[in-house]
């Protein structure tokens, strides 16, 4: 009952109407369904509401092709192909424009077949339908068909003649781009502007500058895309002249506000190693613009200023520019060259915040980002989340297991690249090989090697030699190694004799260490590294007056051993040790944590394996040495520095020693911690006693 009044006011206006009244009003909602719907539909879809316009869309009640057109556009607009299709199927009435707009949508979401079906279905094709078709075939490679098509053309506009130059530098027909270019009737900007463009990525790029200046003295005036791809060839050609007055082209023609040519001008100076005129160029203008802002970050990247890479990655933050997939490989980049794993983990939870985490680009800067930092675990689970893996996200994962010492997980990632159908190259070849020698697996690192340049016939080139001498080499097989060395087509370089020499280090084989030796002096007189291996061989065999002539060869020829040194970094901060350092402001709390540690290895069986000293001197001195290597002195820092429990990540830059690596193992096992080493070589993760590399170092 209480509710009967409010029903009385809503019914009552229409009850006291008249007849004619009613109609009228009828009337009235019937325009406004005819013509206020089709303004609230292009709102909605303007707005890109598509939902909403759809809705609209719906109570329309004869819509017109012009209206149905729109409709199947912001299907297409928004991924949503199927609905399109559907629409079209219902069409009675459809012109040519609706016709090209359904092709175009097949063609661009990679629907060959039904684009190519529709436009033989076409009543009537105009040189749009043809081109878009062209552009189809282009794009996926076809570019066969798009010839037949091209010369099957009934009238060629010069839209058609561009598309096709352009096809022919995308699929790498550079001289077929470069012919048609000289056949077409008329040439426009456009026509140019492809031309030299695909010129540069062909490396053509001194080809591409002539050709703009056969451009300009043909009268023909260059656009902003154009001044773009001609800074972009000054940039890869390195030419600083001709860029700076092209440079000065783009200020008089008023050119200089564009986006896309402020950031080629700022990628050309860095490339240049001119950061500073990237930076003027910058400044000219305040810039949201992510294409700007990248071009900075790469170029700082390109000249080794990782720092400030950071800092503008930052900076781009806070001037709200949202970062893309290349603002998030160059900061990623730079987080790798600097070892700064916490920074990396902020900026990858910005990457996960925007949702470009899975993207190929970002995946792999992670991948080689936690890999670089220790975290070989973190990298492949980014690598499995990688929605379309390339070749490039494959080898940093295989690369990365090698350097961590997961042979059969690089062997694993193999046979995944192998089922994807992506083909491998030397890079993943280097990175099996690699992955066999640091795991101590022989005979798969010799099937491999049998693999690829037997089975599959693919060049060897001198690091693949390499990894294979450095297998046998590590696996006590050197006449082996040393007849494969002597077997190769191509001249050995040093580092394939170091590999040799090394293996000669391992298994204390001075007879092959003397005449590897003696090859390498024959290369390089002043090599340290041979030197001191030699040196170290004959002091491990005890053959003091012997290790003593080579040191004084090294002094006598000016030659100084690269000193060793380990560092650590925390909170942003690196903290660097020699052996025996005791510069560190925390040098006593370093040295009584060690003491302590010393005290620990005793009880749990540890004594000091001498001959890595290295030095003819009392057995005191020796173990004092031992005990003060620089890797020891970054743990202990480390361990008064780090929360109970978290895991320690030490890097070093020379081979970690014998007698550190088994003191180590026993150290994670008394602090019970993991702790990672990073030496000149590969990963090692100490874990309750063990070593990752299964003392196969």
């Amino acid at each position: 009952m209480l509710l009967f009044p409010a029903i009385i006011r809503k019914v009552k206006p229409l009850i006291f109407l008249t007849f004619s009244e009613l109609i009228k009003c009828i009337a009235n909602h019937s325009h406004y369904s005819t013509c206020n719907y089709n303004s609230l539909f292009h709102d909605h879809l303007n707005n890109n509401k598509l939902d909403k316009a759809l809705s609209v869309f719906d109570k329309i009640p004869s819509p017109n092709v012009y209206i149905c057109t729109k409709m199947i556009s912001g299907f297409i607009e928004n991924g949503r192909l199927s609905e399109a299709v559907n629409l079209f199927d219902k069409m009675s009435v459809r012109d040519t424009v609706m016709w090209n707009l359904m092709i175009k949508g097949c063609l661009d979401y990679g629907d060959l077949n039904m684009g190519l079906e529709l436009f033989d279905a076409m009543p009537e094709r105009n040189v749009i339908s043809w081109t878009t078709m062209l552009n189809g075939f282009l794009r996926v490679g076809r570019v066969e068909l798009a010839e037949k098509m091209f010369r099957e053309m009934p009238m060629r506009d010069m839209a058609a003649w561009n598309s096709m130059i352009h096809g022919y530098f995308s699929n790498g027909r550079v001289e077929d781009g470069m012919r048609l270019f000289e056949e077409m009737p008329c040439i426009n900007v456009i026509s140019w502007t492809s031309v030299i463009s695909g010129l540069d990525q062909h490396g053509m790029s001194d080809k591409a500058l002539c050709l703009f200046c056969e451009m300009m003295g043909s009268g023909v005036k260059p656009t902003a895309n154009t001044f773009s791809c001609v800074v972009t060839a000054c940039a890869n050609a390195i030419d600083l002249c001709f860029g700076g007055q092209v440079h000065g082209h783009v200020v008089k023609l008023g050119f200089g506000s564009d986006v896309y040519v402020t950031a080629s001008l700022i990628t050309f100076y860095a490339n240049c190693k001119r950061i500073d005129d990237s930076c003027k160029v910058f400044d000219e203008k305040l810039h949201v613009n992510v294409v700007v802002w990248t071009a900075l970050l790469t170029g700082y990247s390109v000249n080794g200023k990782h720092h400030i890479v950071l800092k503008v990655f930052g900076d781009m933050l806070s001037m709200r520019a949202l970062p893309n997939q290349s603002s998030f490989t160059s900061a990623l980049n730079s987080c790798s060259e600097l070892e700064a794993s916490d920074r990396g983990k902020e900026i990858h939870s910005m990457a996960i915040v925007l949702g470009l985490v899975t993207d190929a680009f970002v995946g792999n800067s992670l991948v080689v980002l936690y890999s670089r930092c220790g975290d070989i675990y973190a990298a492949l689970s980014i690598f499995k989340d990688i929605q379309e893996k390339n070749l490039v996200s494959w080898n940093t994962s295989i690369v990365g297991c090698a350097q961590h010492g997961c042979g059969m997980g690089a062997l694993t990632l193999f046979s995944g690249l192998l089922r994807s159908g992506v083909d491998s190259d030397s890079i993943t070849v280097t990175g099996l090989l690699s992955a066999c020698s640091h795991s101590g697996m022989l005979e798969k690192g010799r099937r491999l090697y049998k693999y690829f340049f037997h089975c599959r016939s693919t060049e060897i080139k001198l690091e693949h030699y390499a990894c294979m001498v450095d297998i046998l080499g590590r696996s006590g097989k050197l006449e082996e190694a040393e007849e494969l060395i002597n077997s190769m087509k191509i001249k050995p370089i040093l580092s394939i004799w170091l590999s040799l020499l090394n293996g000669c280090r391992m298994h204390s084989n001075l007879e092959v260490a003397e005449r590897t030796a003696e090859n390498i002096f024959n290369l390089d007189p002043n090599c340290s590294a041979a030197y001191i291996l030699l040196s170290n061989l004959y002091a491990f065999a005890g053959r003091w007056s012997d290790a003593a002539r080579v040191r004084g060869n090294m002094k006598t020829m000016g030659i100084v051993k690269q000193t060793g040194s380990s560092w650590i970094t925390l909170k942003g901060l690196k903290h660097t040790f020699l052996s025996g350092d005791r510069s560190h402001p925390l040098c006593e709390k370093i040295y009584q944590k060690l003491d302590w540690l010393g005290e620990k290895l005793k009880e749990f069986g540890y004594v000091p394996d001498q001959r890595f000293a290295l030095h003819d001197v009392e057995e005191e001195q020796k173990e004092a040495m031992l005990s003060y290597h620089s890797e020891r002195l970054a743990i202990g820092f480390a361990l008064i520095c780090t929360v109970d429990g978290t895991t320690v990540t030490v890097m070093k830059n020379l081979r970690v020693c014998g007698d550190c690596h088994s003191a180590i193992k026993l150290i994670s096992k008394i602090v019970k911690r993991e702790i990672i080493l990073r030496d000149s070589t590969r990963f090692h993760h100490f874990k309750d006693g063990v070593c990752s590399c299964g003392d196969y170092w």
